[in-house]
């Protein structure tokens, strides 16, 4: 059987907010304790793990307390093109990055 695993908005968020409360729990945090070193508050804390709803700043803040932050730094980061030799390697960082404004579609 074909299995097909389609991530929409709403299954990352679930995903998240599950991962995040087992990260919470195995710190042995209350919802309490990582309001109050976070600086998030209880009910925004309590809602995250209820339906994944929280803003960007709070999750990054709950993020530096279960030590996780660094997991977000490469979300939608270009990719990089593959390399097969040193002569590409070279020759990629000989080219000049050029900026361009993003167009409308």
């Amino acid at each position: 059987m074909l299995s097909i695993n389609i991530k929409t908005p709403s299954s990352v968020m679930k995903s998240l907010k599950d991962n995040f409360k087992q990260l919470r729990l195995s710190q042995e945090l209350t919802q309490e304790g990582l309001a109050s070193r976070s600086g998030v508050s209880l009910g925004s804390v309590k809602r995250f793990e209820g339906s994944g709803e929280i803003s960007l700043k709070s999750l990054l803040k709950l993020a530096v307390v279960l030590e996780c932050l660094d997991d977000f730094v490469n979300i939608a980061t270009a990719t990089s093109e593959k390399i097969s030799s040193i002569d590409e390697l070279i020759q990629q960082e000989d080219k000049k990055v050029i900026i361009k404004r993003g167009k409308i579609k």
